[in-house]
């Protein structure tokens, strides 16, 4: 049976594992083989971050609606070339058939001039980063409402507005279509 100790040919006894022994084996360290090289600067702390200004979108929802929303809608679409539009903003019950007796929620209304093109944007969640419909007619209550912005994952006033934009010139109810 072999002796427990750990004899080399020569008789003599490996070192222990638990210190360091040096060898010529290069290593990661680079201080280790080569003790002349410069030792690295020790990283400065980073600065402290300054906090951001809370964007108009962390607003409570009424206010960013009342306040942002809708005067830049009203910029928009009027540079789109309809002029005297009316929007409003309320709580109320959604106006299509079937959804009456669904629970009131905040609607943005706009009235074209003609006084025959609405439109509505509903937000059930009062929350602009919550779920958000939109419905429009000609002359009639609306008769279908739609999501609106649902695949966006971050939700600000400017997208807001291109998307009210882009869903009122697929109606072909801005500029010159």
């Amino acid at each position: 049976m072999a002796n427990p100790t750990n004899h080399n040919e020569a008789g003599e006894v490996a070192p222990s594992t638990s210190e360091p022994v040096p060898t010529s084996l290069p290593t990661a360290d680079p201080q280790a083989a080569n003790p002349n090289a410069a030792v690295p600067a020790k990283e400065k702390p980073a600065a402290a971050k300054k906090e951001k200004a809370p964007t108009v979108e962390d607003k409570p929802f009424v206010e960013f609606i009342q306040q942002d929303y809708i005067p830049a809608l009203q910029r928009a679409i009027s540079k789109e070339g309809v002029l005297n539009l009316q929007l409003s903003f309320a709580k109320q019950k959604v106006p299509i058939p079937g959804l009456e007796s669904a629970e009131e929620c905040w609607q943005i209304q706009g009235r074209l001039p003609d006084g025959l093109r609405q439109f509505y944007v509903y937000f059930p969640e009062e929350d602009i980063q919550g779920k958000k419909g939109f419905s429009c007619n000609e002359g009639k209550r609306p008769g279908a409402l739609e999501s609106f912005l649902i695949d966006e994952r971050k939700i600000t006033l400017d997208l807001l507005v291109f998307g009210l934009l882009q869903r009122l010139n697929g109606q072909k109810w801005l500029g010159r279509n």
